[in-house]
């Protein structure tokens, strides 16, 4: 629950303030792919089977971004401060969190899978 707090907070950041510029918008992704790893870290003692297997991969794929997102946020920084917000940059934004989308909706798939087999 902690995890889906955390990212329903993210989502409405930029739902409330869709005009904010890319940079500014980086360090919250970060700051909600980091936090969101030690979460699931967390809950991977209330887990069992493949649901925990799922959370791990999970946690490691959004702490693997988020370390992903802080190295180039360097190179990044140079790129803007000299053209300006590049397609190219915005697309490697999106490719990140699509990454993180499809293991944690995987992740939430075996969960349900489990619940609904544990319910019967």
């Amino acid at each position: 629950m902690a995890a889906g707090i955390v990212t329903a907070l993210a989502g409405l950041l930029f739902v409330l303030n869709p005009e904010t510029h890319f940079f500014p918008s980086v360090w919250p992704i970060i700051g909600w792919l980091l936090l969101r790893s030690l979460i699931l870290v967390g809950a991977l003692t209330e887990t069992r089977d493949s649901v925990r297997t799922w959370t791990a991969v999970s946690a490691g794929m959004d702490f693997l971004l988020a370390v992903l997102l802080i190295a180039g946020l360097s190179i990044s920084t140079i790129v803007i401060s000299l053209f300006g917000p590049t397609r190219e940059l915005i697309a490697s934004l999106a490719w990140f969190l699509a990454a993180s989308f499809v293991v944690n909706g995987l992740m939430l798939l075996e969960v349900a899978s489990c619940e609904r087999e544990s319910a019967a």
